[in-house]
């Protein structure tokens, strides 16, 4: 999505420019810059201080740790590398984009960015320290910088929640219109209300189709908080002005000329800013690739596919991870089965038939939540209010125990600790051409979507968890999941 003054969409479109007040225009910019250079400030000093306490208390922590430890550092010492990592910290994470304003779906990228940024850094600080000849800080760095990641991913949330309250209360907020409240729409929609860096709010999504009027439209997000109207079209100037917008997202790529220059006159004669989707914005913009033959210009869409170093990393992380879940929660495991067996007739666990990588079908294993005369392949309950829920499955399912046994499924190769939720071949038959790019990946116990508050709803509804998750996995962002999986389910929601 790109943003264009007055000025670009009259080249581009030869649509005459109405004349609005520039100083107004301005005006308002001046203040929108001084705000997010502000914050972007707070941002980058928030992140420099959290790395310094946490670099500073490991050195401090190993000196206590090991008394007797050839490390005697001075305070002035451990000040300086405290300050030199945590500005190479910062610089690294600058070049990683982590402060430009938006944010990604749940914020897991956010995540996988400190993870992926620390270990930079620490093999940064291994070469430094090797060069240099102060081999002996290596000990006290193993535990600077894992406790700089953990808490910089702290920091980070608590940044974005400060942020998000700031914008609730009008600080910064910039009114946002968005026509069309299909996939493209609520897209953006999410994009931007999970993005308060951006100081982008929508207030409403505009349609033409009379059966979308009055339909709320939620975030994607881990709770269903935020939501806006869809009203109808078309976009006028008193539209906009009435709803005090500032930018109009135009999020039908296949919007006809005539409508379209209809719009963008609205927004001219309304003095606000403009931005749309160009036609080819339903696929994926980093599966594309430009070839030139003779001198005609195509656009080729690829197949995004992972080495096979990642996908053997994963496999193995997989296999190790489930050997020692399945360890360490023995005890647990076998608590879980006696309460089942206690609270209804019925076997522990439960069977059902899913759709795994390339259309394979196979029998997923959950801890019984439900009643055993409960149909097995009915649509799931929605809350914990369901009759064929048992009264050991309402906290089976509300903290997400139910999932454990699928482990079984991880060891024999059928599912992943992270990846797509793996759906039931008759839906899987009816959003076939929905579920193609899911099927190219292996089912996951844990994913974008299971963290979601959509995860009440059916799957090939919120399918933007999925392709995101599919279009940027990494064994990083996998990890950042798992460590979002935990808070998750820590917090028995």
């Amino acid at each position: 999505m790109s943003s264009f003054g007055l000025e670009d969409v009259e080249v581009l479109f030869g649509v005459p420019a109405r004349s609005v007040d520039p100083r107004s225009i301005e005006a308002r910019g001046a203040i929108r810059n001084q705000f997010e250079n502000s914050l972007m400030a707070i941002e980058v000093l928030t992140d420099f201080l959290a790395v310094v306490l946490a670099v500073s208390g490991g050195f401090f922590a190993y000196q206590l740790w090991r008394p007797g430890s050839i490390l005697r550092s001075q305070f002035s010492a451990v000040a300086f590398v405290s300050l030199a990592i945590a500005g190479l910290v910062v610089l690294l994470l600058d070049g990683d984009g982590a402060y430009l304003a938006g944010n990604s779906l749940l914020r897991i990228k956010e995540t996988e960015r400190s993870l992926r940024v620390s270990i930079q850094a620490f093999l940064l600080v291994v070469l430094a320290t090797s060069a240099t000849g102060h081999l002996s800080s290596l000990r006290s760095v193993f535990i600077a910088l894992p406790s700089a990641s953990l808490i910089q991913i702290v920091e980070k949330q608590l940044f974005f929640a400060a942020v998000r309250a700031l914008r609730a209360r009008g600080f910064g907020v910039h009114n946002v219109l968005i026509y069309g409240a299909g996939e493209s729409g609520r897209r953006i929609f999410s994009a931007l209300a999970g993005s308060p860096r951006l100081g982008l709010s929508p207030v409403a999504l505009v349609d033409d189709d009379p059966k979308l009027h009055g339909k709320k439209i939620f975030e994607s997000s881990y709770k269903r908080e935020y939501s806006v109207e869809v009203i109808a079209g078309p976009i006028t100037r008193d539209l906009i002005e009435r709803l005090q917008c500032e930018l109009l997202v135009i999020a039908i790529p296949s919007l006809g000329y005539e409508k379209f220059s209809g719009t963008v006159e609205a927004a001219q004669a309304a003095g606000a800013q403009l931005a749309f989707l160009p036609r080819d914005s339903a696929v994926l913009v980093d599966e594309i690739e430009y070839a030139d033959i003779d001198g005609t210009m195509l656009n080729v869409v690829r197949r995004r596919m992972k080495t096979s170093s990642y996908e053997i990393v994963k496999r193995t992380f997989d296999v190790v991870s489930a050997l020692a879940l399945s360890l360490l929660l023995a005890p647990l495991l076998i608590v879980v089965a006696i309460l089942i067996h206690r609270d209804s007739p019925g076997p522990v666990l439960f069977r059902q038939e899913r759709v795994g990588r390339g259309g394979r079908r196979f029998i997923m294993y959950k801890f019984r939540s439900m009643h055993s005369d409960a149909p097995a392949y009915a649509v799931s309950p929605k809350d914990d209010t369901d009759r064929r829920v048992t009264r050991i499955g309402r906290f089976l399912r509300r903290s997400s125990l139910d999932e454990l046994p699928q482990l079984i499924n991880v060891f024999k190769g059928e599912m992943s600790l992270v990846g797509p939720r793996p759906e039931m071949h008759f839906l899987a038959q009816q959003h076939e051409t929905l579920h193609r790019p899911r099927l190219e990946v292996p089912p996951g116990i844990t994913g974008l979507w299971q963290l979601s508050a959509d995860r009440a709803f059916h799957i090939h509804e919120n399918i933007q968890y999925d392709l995101y998750y599919i279009q940027n996995r990494s064994f990083l962002m996998d990890f950042a999941i798992l460590l979002h999986t935990m808070v998750f389910a820590m917090r028995g929601i």
